[in-house]
């Protein structure tokens, strides 16, 4: 197996990263990429007031789900949890036990391979990985690289050094987009969920009003606290509740924020559930506290009332949008509905649904809940009194 390492201080994670590990992958047909943030970098000191090595290394996580490397990519914590300085030996040395009839390959940048003989114990370095360097052009590759790569190999015998361009890497300075974060810019050159993670955690001097942000603010927000498999029926989930919006007269602007947020809390595994139903004071049923399907509509209204100032409508909406209840508001249905048939969504009888749901808004919300129903009776699941309370009620009203 060919496995690359690309570390590095990721102060912040930017598209320049992204885009180098992606290429860097395809042109050396990595089978698997390790991603290492460096606990304490030995060539440079971070910058006073970076983030801490637990939110370097969430942001990596981040922005390393948009490489479309899927499982062929991991971020590990290999570096940051080891006290000291983040030696790239000592890595390599713990990466070969752990892969010893494997071919590792050290990835690096220009200014990285041009110093590379200054590093800490560099032969090292050379005899338990090869090193694959890349630039952003041929010339770069070629001017910058040839007389180094002469000079390691004479150095050092053994090493295995391989130099490649890759023209379409995003060229980003991290220093210069710290400073235009600060100043209220930058988000362009990162991943939508990092940005939002940034804007959630108020880092690089970053001001965000959490209660008070415009959609464009919202939305990477809302998908730094996802899952990255997530995303995408979250965004399908906007586009749909809009559609429904425009279609019956509920207001556009509150579906897409409680569709946004619909799901903030979704990844969280049960006990976090509950200790954020516990801080935000949530009452919940037994079920609820059982099933964390159910309790995350519940803990996600709360955050999204809490954390992000959603008014009772959209707070309201995010609540129920897993199980319905008796007389749900426009907005309720519309956001339960948009849940159910997003563009993602594909199973047996959606089409129908979707049909429905333009045709009569509670005939689709009767024909998703007797769905609903029907699958839970199928799996001898409990189902809550909500959501029969809210069928019965619109047969009622039929």
């Amino acid at each position: 197996m060919k496995i690359g390492i690309y570390g590095g201080a990721f102060n912040p994670p930017h598209l320049g990263h992204i885009t180098a590990a992606r290429a860097v992958s395809g042109l050396l047909k990595l089978d698997k990429l390790l991603i290492i943030p460096t606990g304490r970098p030995p060539h440079k000191t971070l910058p006073p007031g970076s983030p801490s090595s637990d939110q370097r290394l969430e942001m990596t996580r981040l922005a390393m789900e948009e490489t479309g490397l899927g499982d062929r990519a991991e971020v590990l914590d290999l570096e940051v949890r080891r006290e000291g300085s983040s030696y790239t030996s000592d890595t390599l040395a713990l990466l070969r036990e752990q892969y010893p009839e494997d071919e590792l390959w050290l990835l690096v940048g220009t200014d990285m391979f041009l110093t590379l003989h200054t590093w800490h114990e560099p032969e090292r370095i050379l005899s338990l990985a090869g090193v694959a360097a890349f630039g952003r052009s041929e010339a770069d590759s070629q001017a910058l690289f040839s007389a180094q790569r002469d000079r390691l190999c004479r150095r050092f015998p053994q090493a295995r050094i391989f130099t490649l361009s890759i023209p379409g890497v995003v060229d980003v300075s991290s220093t210069d987009l710290r400073e235009r974060l600060a100043g209220g810019e930058g988000g362009a050159l990162l991943a939508p969920a990092v940005y939002g993670y940034i804007l959630r955690e108020g880092l690089y001097g970053t001001k965000a009003d959490l209660k008070r942000l415009p959609l464009e603010q919202l939305r990477p927000v809302a998908l730094s606290c996802l899952n990255h498999r997530r995303i995408p029926h979250v965004l399908g989930t906007e586009q749909e509740a809009v559609r429904l919006a425009e279609r019956w007269g509920a207001d556009a602007e509150k579906a897409r924020r409680a569709a946004l947020l619909h799901d903030c809390t979704k990844k969280l595994g049960l006990p976090e559930q509950l200790a954020l139903a516990e801080r935000f004071h949530v009452p919940l049923d037994e079920m609820e506290r059982r099933e964390i399907k159910l309790l995350h509509a519940k803990t996600g209204a709360g955050i999204a009332e809490t954390v992000f100032g959603t008014d009772q409508e959209v707070t309201g909406a995010i609540r129920w949008h897993t199980t319905g209840r008796g007389n749900m508001t426009l907005l309720e249905k519309v956001i339960y509905l948009a849940d159910y048939i997003e563009p993602n969504r594909d199973f047996p009888g959606v089409e129908e649904l979707r049909r429905a749901c333009y045709r009569d808004l509670d005939e689709g919300l009767l024909l998703g809940l007797e769905m609903t129903v029907r699958e839970m009776e199928s799996r001898n699941a409990p189902i809550h009194p909500k959501t029969l309370e809210a069928r019965d009620a619109l047969k009622g009203q039929r």
